[in-house]
């Protein structure tokens, strides 16, 4: 769904970009306070609206802006007034003057509940913030917060209408939609890497959580079922049964992974490239450190097979790594391996109650009042380099924003090849750019379907592979499946059930099509999806379907702002595990990293890992924390001379 540029609306006509919007005929002036207008429409028609029959829209009218004489975008609290009613349209808007125009929308997207300030503003002022962060993903809404707390002033901007990128969430019909995965890792109440958990209580917030009994259920070649549980000598046994001659090393390996799970679990999490924090955990826990730098450089495959030689199980490896990774086992870092097959049994899949967008927006809330800023429609389209400082960020409507840090949740191909100058590509991202290459994107399938479609014992969350295991990392090969309302049923309306289909796809195949073509290549792609869900775990699927949407790379790219819609970097060829990933500092002075393009890579824990890192180096170089600029200096010398071996 596309969202248009409220500030040319005109009285008369008005086009709101949305595919199902609605036209009013005339309007009819209401003043309100000394110079506010709102115009609200005498009648209105229906043009190609989907929405039958119409349902009932919620706005909130802003009666009278106040804006803090010090600076332009600074809004103190606005009052406030609800309207509901069927007969009235998409939005209202109050406005002041021809510098600022403040709307509040709330449509299919219910944008009104997750604005925290206005989300447009104006202005240009040099050095108000200690640091931008563009992007409101995980990784950059855990770095905003955190500096937040240690009470750094944070300008988070968005150019969407809801946080949370990958992570967020929309809403059709009475559905609501997860974007991303709905397996949510780093959510439990113990251990140092629930970060979910951490990162919402340093600003005052909890979510309310269900424990999810299954991570996931994987149906492979030759019939093989296996279930994943929470318990891990549950899982561990239902595995070892299928391949009892297998079973020591089976145990062998996964005893490897609790190893580095445990040592990254007993440490406090913070930057690695500080190195009073650094020096300060090895004091105090050498063993553990010394256990992760050995296996830093080493991959899940070849750890696997030192202990397993039946090409089924290593195969059933690989498609568990594939989950972490969108790689195989070979191409799978040890450390990011063993952080999920482990956490999904020590602290275990919780799914946040009404769905995994709540976890954006509770950041989001706690960022706003800790006396941070969140812009959204907020599209930033360069970073300012001044005397080879990044000073500051340009929008797409020419606004400037200016910080001490700039910080981008933004993937490195978009950073450095579109926020930046191309050419001016540092030497450190040519390397990057040599070792990793985009991963896939997803096609990506959301429907409601009937309940009774669903045996009662279904799983929430599934991995289809059905024929060869040479399929896997093919497109379209495998299908995870993820149905979030077995666990939270008010996702949904009553009697029905959401399905989240997802498969990896190029976006080259999705190019130089026409609109038909385009529509058309979607549906049969989506229907074969589908008749494999059919044939493989749920007889008559089609039939109950009563809402789908699908959604292609091109759809990925637009709306997460992702190149080519990639879920991430993958290596090129079998990677000396986590060596060659880039920490959050960059070649760049004054501009940091923060993601699923830096270390430790992709997954909700790495992400929200690498927001918790950022967040400390950033707070230490503008003097929320101590620092020691020589050690910096020696311990940045010895991590870019790493990088060099991969």
């Amino acid at each position: 769904m596309q969202l248009g540029n409220f500030s040319s609306c005109k009285t008369g006509n008005m086009n709101t970009g949305f595919p199902n919007f609605q036209t009013f005929l005339d309007y009819k002036p209401t003043q309100i306070g000394n110079s506010c207008i709102l115009y609200e429409p005498r009648c209105k028609k229906q043009v190609n609206s989907c929405l039958t029959p119409l349902k009932t829209l919620n706005f909130t009218v802003f009666e009278e802006p106040r804006w803090s004489k010090q600076s332009l975008y600074s809004f103190k609290p606005l009052k406030t007034q609800a309207f509901s009613k069927q007969e009235v349209g998409l939005f209202k808007t109050v406005k002041r003057n021809k510098n600022l125009l403040f709307v509040r929308a709330k449509s299919v997207m219910d944008v009104s509940k997750v604005v925290e300030k206005g989300d447009v503003a104006v202005g240009k002022s040099k050095g108000s913030y200690d640091a931008i962060v563009i992007g409101s993903g995980i990784g950059g809404l855990v770095a905003a917060t955190q500096l937040a707390v240690k009470g750094a002033k944070v300008l988070v901007l968005e150019k969407y209408v809801i946080p949370g990128g990958s992570s967020g969430f929309y809403e059709r019909d009475g559905y609501t939609f997860d974007v991303g995965s709905s397996v949510m890792f780093g959510f439990s109440d113990k251990g140092n890497l629930n970060l979910i958990t951490q990162a919402l209580a340093a600003v005052g917030c909890k979510m309310e959580v269900i424990p999810d009994p299954t991570t996931v259920h994987f149906h492979l070649p030759k019939s093989l079922s296996v279930q994943v549980h929470r318990e891990y000598d549950d899982f561990a046994s239902e595995l070892t049964s299928k391949f009892p001659h297998e079973k020591e090393g089976i145990l062998k390996f996964y005893n490897e992974c609790w190893k580095i799970f445990n040592a990254l679990n007993s440490l406090e999490l913070k930057s690695l490239e500080e190195p009073l924090y650094l020096f300060g955990q090895f004091l105090k826990k050498p063993v553990e450190c010394l256990t992760l730098a050995y296996y830093l450089p080493q991959n899940a495959g070849t750890i696997a097979r030192k202990f397993i030689k039946d090409p089924e199980v290593l195969s059933f490896i690989d498609a568990e790594c594939f989950i972490v990774s969108t790689v195989n086992a070979l191409q799978t870092p040890m450390i990011n391996a063993s952080m999920v097959l482990c956490d999904r049994h020590y602290g275990g899949i919780n799914y946040p109650v009404g769905g995994v967008g709540g976890i954006a927006k509770s950041l989001t809330k706690g960022l706003v009042e800790q006396g941070s800023e969140i812009l959204y429609k907020a599209n930033v389209t360069s970073i300012i380099i001044d005397n080879g400082k990044a000073v500051g960020v340009r929008l797409s409507d020419g606004r400037e924003f200016y910080a001490k840090t700039i910080i981008s949740n933004a993937t490195r191909w978009d950073t450095f090849g579109k926020l930046l100058k191309k050419q001016d590509l540092p030497k450190e991202e040519e390397k990057f750019q040599k070792i990793y290459v985009k991963a896939p994107s997803f096609l990506s399938i959301h429907m409601g379907v009937k309940a009774d479609i669903l045996p009662p014992d279904t799983d929430c969350h599934h991995f289809v592979l059905e024929d060869d295991w040479k399929n896997l990392e093919e497109p379209y090969g495998s299908i995870f499946l993820s149905i979030p309302t077995i666990l939270d049923s008010s996702l949904a309306p009553k009697g029905r059930h959401i399905l989240h289909i997802f498969t990896t796809s190029s976006i080259d195949d999705w190019q130089g099509l026409s609109t038909k073509a385009y529509e058309a290549k979607k549906e049969l792609v989506a229907d074969k999806i589908i008749s494999r869900l059919e044939s493989k775990l749920f007889p008559g699927l089609k039939a109950s379907i009563e809402f789908k949407e699908v959604g292609t790379p091109k759809r990925h790219r637009r709306y997460l702002a992702r190149d080519s819609g990639t879920y991430g970097p993958m290596p090129r060829n079998v990677p000396k595990g986590l060596l060659g990933m880039p920490f959050n500092t960059t070649a760049i002075n004054g501009l940091y990293c923060v993601g699923d393009s830096c270390f430790p890579g992709q997954g909700v824990i790495a992400v929200a890992f690498s927001g918790v890192m950022c967040a400390h180096r950033v707070a230490a170089d503008v003097g929320l924390e101590k620092k020691s600029p020589i050690l910096d200096a020696g311990l940045l010398g010895v991590l870019g001379w790493l990088r060099s071996l991969a």
